[in-house]
């Protein structure tokens, strides 16, 4: 039997070449399958559809009418005939004024009227007698003349006298001071005994309607350039003529449960703001809406005829702030999209550029992949807010190109 013998060298150089050997391998294995192996990605396949546009814009309530009670005439206040915070009726007595001063005055008149009439009498009875007279030339034509002038005097007397008892009624009648509208009554600013003088400068109490309610917003004025140039391209379908419908969202995030409708809009910009104020009209029967609350306007613009809406959780932005989106293109491979959004829907992008119908938008495994690699695509089924509906706050929800 032969030994052979290898020096410590030679057994340290083939140990290492072995380890090469194998590391070497195993990179080329790895890189392999790295070229090779597609990434399955979850994806969204983009269908173009009617979408409804529905602005959401900041505002308060005001109310529908308001009326100020103040007295017409001077007095003392002898009673109180409301509840404050209860429903008034138009026509309602709300305060009664002591009338005695007024009674006086308008029985003072209608004496007045009275003498005035019978002076008037007499006179007419003067006249009748003396025309006889001058027919038989007992009396002359100056007689007569002044005879017919004290007839006019006295029917002019009537006239004012009339006048006199007419307006001591009327201040009479204002002793009763009644509502104007029918609404729900304020605070008042006097009690029984209080001295009132006509048209004082503050109110005895405030009548407010409800029902109906006004809500004003604010819109921007480049909000507004943009819809008319979407109408006029035909991007967007008209969704009525100046009747938009509109919903009202609360304070506390609930729906006000009755629709609205767009009143009117202001026919200039507020230099200031460049902002235009719209105004919507709601039936209020409850009174669940008071004036000043602050609320959300869901105002409907018209309906984008083919819409493409993309999930957020597929958006992402480049170094530049871009929106950008991971397509699956048709060799399977992935590649990277420039997007430009109009507003958000839901939990969605309205897409106007970048994407085209029916192409396959990543929404899960857009970590695991970049432009260029393969990918195996699987159809997910997204909540993405189809529903339809808005959230848009002041105008728009973000600029053109910039979600």
């Amino acid at each position: 039997m032969s030994i052979r013998y290898h020096s410590p060298h030679s057994l340290v150089a083939r140990s290492v070449a072995a380890a090469l050997t194998v590391l070497g391998g195993g990179a080329a294995q790895a890189q392999v399958a790295a070229q090779g192996a597609p990434t399955e990605v979850g994806v969204v396949t983009l269908h173009a559809q009617p979408v409804s546009l529905l602005t959401e814009l900041p505002g308060r309530t005001s109310p529908y009418r308001v009326a100020e009670v103040r007295p017409q005439v001077s007095g003392v206040i002898l009673k109180r005939l409301f509840t404050e915070g209860d429903v008034v009726t138009a026509g309602q007595q709300l305060y009664q004024i002591d009338p005695a001063p007024y009674e006086a005055n308008l029985a003072s008149a209608q004496a007045a009227l009275a003498r005035a009439e019978a002076s008037f009498t007499l006179a007419q009875r003067t006249v009748d007698r003396r025309r006889e007279l001058a027919k038989a030339q007992v009396v002359s034509p100056a007689d007569l003349d002044n005879a017919i002038a004290t007839v006019e005097q006295a029917e002019a007397d009537v006239a004012t006298g009339q006048a006199a008892v007419k307006m001591a009624e009327i201040n009479h009648a204002y002793t009763k001071m009644t509502s104007p509208i029918s609404g729900r009554t304020g605070r008042s600013s006097v009690t029984e005994g209080a001295l009132v003088t006509a048209n004082q400068p503050v109110s005895l109490v405030t009548i407010t309607q409800l029902n109906p309610i006004y809500v004003d917003v604010t819109q921007p004025s480049v909000t507004l350039l943009r819809l008319k140039r979407e109408l006029a391209d035909g991007q967007i379908k008209n969704a009525g003529d100046n009747q938009a419908p509109v919903t009202l969202i609360l304070e506390d995030g609930s729906e006000f449960k009755q629709p609205g409708r767009l009143q009117f809009s202001e026919v200039s910009v507020d230099q200031g703001t460049g902002s235009l104020t719209l105004r919507a009209i709601f039936p209020n029967e409850k009174g669940l809406l008071l004036p000043g609350m602050f609320v959300h306007e869901r105002i409907e613009e018209g309906i984008s005829t083919g819409g493409l809406l993309v999930p957020q959780q597929g958006v992402t932005h480049n170094q530049r702030g871009e929106p950008t989106a991971l397509v699956v293109g048709a060799d399977s491979k992935v590649e990277l999209r420039i997007l430009t959004a109009d507003r958000a829907i839901g939990n969605d992008w309205l897409v106007t550029q970048g994407v085209r119908d029916g192409e396959k938008v990543i929404v899960e495994g857009v970590q695991k992949v970049r432009p260029g690699a393969p990918v195996t695509p699987k159809e997910m089924t997204v909540l993405t807010g189809h529903s339809l509906s808005v959230a848009q706050t002041g105008g728009d929800a973000a600029p053109a190109g910039k979600p």
